[in-house]
């Protein structure tokens, strides 16, 4: 619990850091004569940097553990927080959104970390309040910016000075999340990743096969799609959203960051809900039900965000339809990760830090084609990206597990999950041992396929009475 605690503060912070210039987007804009694309260039900064540091994140959890990897990312990302507190053109405001985003990797960790600690009837949830509760400072730092900002300005600064001093506040806060991590943390319930390679109680993994792995399963690089339309929607809201609402309904900044502050908070229970969900639908239906949930909700999601970018002409509809827009496509990201931990062992930190990565392409992406310049109205990109959603969805039907089916099709006899996880080994590394928490995992998945599954399986199972089996 103490990782659980650390891992989802820690990115909680940093997600206040990337998002810590949007709530305060009018008052920079005017401090230093930004244009359109200028603010539109600076957001695609923030989230495109995450792409390849999530990747990068992904295969250090699964070299060197969640802990090192997390606290590193923070630690070096922390610097260009504070060093908006200086900027003084668009290109250094574009700089230092776009390595203050790199923190966002810290997510990969989050989720390693829980899919590490937790197991596979409960990873779901695990991952879910892990990354809703992190997600929450895309809400929770509309709230904070403003507030601060007013309270240094009735200290007697200037606007000027105000919301450059503001910036602080996110510095401080990830410079101790990451000494917390570095102190408190630890990578597996029986230690760290240093003490179990020195004991030889974990075998120290390749970056090659790891790769190999991660690269070569098709599944990875479905969710990472979908992932990037349902989180990357998310990241690309967070960058627009107080600045649409100030603009195409003139209210005043504080209103604005309250309204953009209402969707990044929806992940207090948002995204938690969708992990519980999939786990529940797991416990039901196996894995064919985490699948068709992910599919649902995330569709619903598109259609919500269509609607967004047709009620623009009502503020009371707008308000309403965000919020209920935010629910499904954050609980959609809960439950992607209630499927990831499934898709590999051996990679599991490269194919998190793919899937990722996703939503930072995805985000990059609707930045680009839809809020960047003066190409589209701003409620016209909202309807396209709703599009977008429902269309790249699409795909989570081509994913099947031979052990436990996919959406339309069960899965094949005698297929097991032991098997499945077991491929990624070779048969000397398999004598020597070295797949020992990957075949506990799979024993632990049983329930994947399905009530029938679990329960036949436990009707195989053998205990020892009097020193004589008995089948129970």
């Amino acid at each position: 619990m103490s990782a659980f605690h650390l891992s989802w503060f820690s990115f909680f912070c940093c997600f206040v850091s990337t998002f810590a210039a949007p709530p305060l987007l009018p008052l920079i804009r005017d401090t230093l004569d930004l244009t359109a694309k200028d603010i539109g260039n600076a957001g695609i900064a923030s989230v495109s940097g995450a792409v390849f540091a999530r990747v990068a994140m992904g295969t250090a959890c699964d070299l060197v553990g969640p802990r090192l990897a997390s606290a590193a990312i923070i630690l070096l990302t922390t610097p260009a927080v504070y060093c908006s507190s200086i900027i003084n053109s668009p290109s250094s405001f574009l700089l230092v959104r776009f390595f203050t985003g790199f923190s966002l990797a810290s997510f990969v960790s989050t989720q390693f970390w829980m899919s590490s600690m937790f197991s596979p009837p409960k990873v779901g949830l695990a991952n879910g309040v892990a990354g809703g509760w992190g997600n929450l400072g895309g809400g929770a730092v509309q709230l904070l910016m403003p507030l601060v900002f007013e309270a240094v300005k009735r200290i007697g600064s200037t606007p000027f000075t105000a919301w450059r001093i503001a910036f602080f506040i996110p510095g401080v806060m990830q410079t101790f999340s990451a000494i917390a991590v570095l102190a408190f943390g630890q990578d597996m319930p029986d230690g760290n990743y240093r003490k179990l390679h020195k004991t030889g109680d974990m075998h120290k993994d390749s970056f090659a096969s790891v790769l190999r792995h991660a690269v070569t399963n098709y599944r990875a690089w479905i969710l990472a799609l979908t992932y990037g339309y349902c989180f990357g929607v998310e990241l690309a809201i967070d960058n627009i959203v107080a600045q649409y609402f100030f603009d195409r309904f003139d209210v005043n900044l504080h209103t604005a960051g309250l309204i953009a502050a209402s969707f990044g908070m929806a992940n207090l229970i948002s995204r938690p809900g969708g992990g519980l969900m999939s786990d529940w639908l797991s416990s039901r239906f196996g894995m064919r039900g985490r699948l068709w949930g992910l599919w649902t909700v995330q569709t619903i999601g598109g259609v919500l965000c269509v609607v967004l970018g047709v009620v623009d002409y009502s503020f009371a509809a707008s308000v309403a339809v965000m919020v209920l827009f935010s629910f499904f496509v954050q609980a959609a990201c809960g439950l992607t990760f209630g499927i990831v931990p499934f898709v590999s062992r051996r990679s599991l930190g490269l194919i998190s830090g793919m899937t990722g990565g996703g939503g930072n392409v995805g985000a990059v992406l609707t930045q680009v084609i839809f809020f960047r310049g003066a190409r589209y109205k701003t409620e016209t990109g909202i309807m396209y990206m709703g599009l977008m959603i429902i269309a790249c969805t699409l795909p989570i039907t081509l994913i099947y597990f031979p052990q436990w089916g996919g959406m339309f099709m069960g899965p094949m006899p005698g297929a097991t999950a032991e098997e499945y996880y077991s491929r990624e080994w070779t048969e000397q590394e398999r004598e020597k041992g070295y797949n020992a928490s990957t075949a506990r995992f799979a024993e632990n998945s049983v329930r994947e396929g399905g009530p029938k599954s679990a329960s036949g399986s436990q009707s195989k199972h053998t205990v020892h009475v009097d020193g004589l089996p008995a089948d129970v």
